[in-house]
C-alpha cells in the first residue's frame, strides 16, 4: 500500500462494536497501525489483549487523571508488570485535568509524576492528557520528564504553547476537532508548526470529525483528519500521511 496512516490514540475497549470489525474497517481505509489507550488498570489490560490479538494494534497503559485516585502502590506495581509486555509502546494517558477534577489536583499531580518516573525507568514514551492545565503540565514535564519522548494528545493549547512544545521536541496529537467550524486556533497551529511534530489521532469513540460529529468515532476516520490537515497546509494527502506516519512510528518505536 502506497499510503498508510497511524492512529496514535483510540480507546478500542469503549467502542460499542465488534473490535474485529473496527480494526478491519480501519485497515481497509489505510489505518494499518493503531495505539489503543488504557485509562486505568483494567482498560490497560484490555489494551494489551487487543495488541496481542491484532497485528497492527499496540497498547499504551496508564491511569488517566480522572482515575488518578485509584492508583495505589499495588496498582502501580501491576502497571509496571504490564508495561514490560510485548507491544506496550507508551505510558499513558496520564496528565492533568483541571476541567472535570474527578480526582483532586494534588492526587493528579502525584500520580502524573509517578507515571513519568515509570516511563523513565522503562524508557517508554509518555502520552499526555492536558485539559485546562497547560501551565502546570508544561512545568511538570520540564522538571520531571526531560529526555523522554512526549506526546500531547488532543492538543488544546495556543500557538505560543505549541511552539514551546515543539521547541522541546514534543509531538502534538491532532484529531477530529481540527475539522470543526469553530477550531480556528487549532487550524492556525496546524498551518504554522512543523508537520514532523504532528501525529494523527481520533480519541475514538469521542470527537468524531465532520461530517460524523456527534456520532461515535472510530479509527477508520483518521483519513478525514489527514485530509483536513492537507487542505490547511495546501499539500497532498500523501505527504501528510507519510510525514505523520513516520513521526508516529518514530515516537512509538514501531
Amino acid at each position: 500500500m502506497s499510503i498508510f496512516f497511524v492512529e496514535t490514540h483510540t480507546h478500542l475497549d469503549l467502542i460499542k462494536r465488534s473490535t474485529e470489525e473496527v480494526v478491519k474497517e480501519a485497515t481497509e481505509k489505510g489505518v494499518t497501525k493503531m495505539v489503543t489507550i488504557g485509562i486505568d488498570l483494567e482498560s490497560s489490560k484490555i489494551a494489551l489483549e487487543f495488541a496481542s490479538h491484532f497485528a497492527g494494534v499496540y497498547a499504551a497503559i496508564g491511569f488517566h487523571p480522572h482515575e488518578a485516585k485509584f492508583l495505589d502502590e499495588g496498582n502501580l506495581k501491576e502497571l509496571e508488570k504490564l508495561a514490560k509486555k510485548d507491544k506496550v509502546v507508551a505510558i499513558g494517558e496520564t496528565g492533568l485535568d483541571y476541567y472535570w477534577k474527578h480526582s483532586t489536583l494534588p492526587c493528579q499531580m502525584e500520580v502524573f509524576k509517578k507515571q513519568i518516573n515509570l516511563a523513565r525507568k522503562l524508557n517508554l514514551p509518555l502520552i499526555i492528557h492536558d485539559r485546562e492545565a497547560h501551565q502546570d503540565t508544561l512545568k511538570v514535564l520540564n522538571e520531571e520528564a526531560k529526555g523522554l519522548k512526549i506526546l500531547l494528545h488532543c492538543f488544546s493549547g495556543d500557538l505560543d504553547m505549541a511552539r514551546v512544545c515543539i521547541g522541546r521536541g514534543y509531538y502534538l496529537g491532532v484529531g477530529g476537532v481540527v475539522t470543526f467550524n469553530n477550531a480556528i486556533k487549532l487550524r492556525a497551529i496546524v498551518k504554522e508548526v512543523s508537520l514532523e511534530n504532528l501525529v494523527l489521532e481520533t480519541d475514538s469513540p469521542y470527537l468524531a470529525p465532520h461530517p460524523f460529529r456527534g456520532k461515535p468515532n472510530e479509527p477508520k476516520h483518521i483519513p478525514l483528519v489527514a485530509e483536513k490537515i492537507a487542505e490547511i497546509r495546501e499539500i497532498s494527502l500523501e505527504k501528510v500521511a507519510k510525514i505523520t506516519s513516520n513521526a508516529a512510528q518514530e515516537f512509538f518505536g514501531i
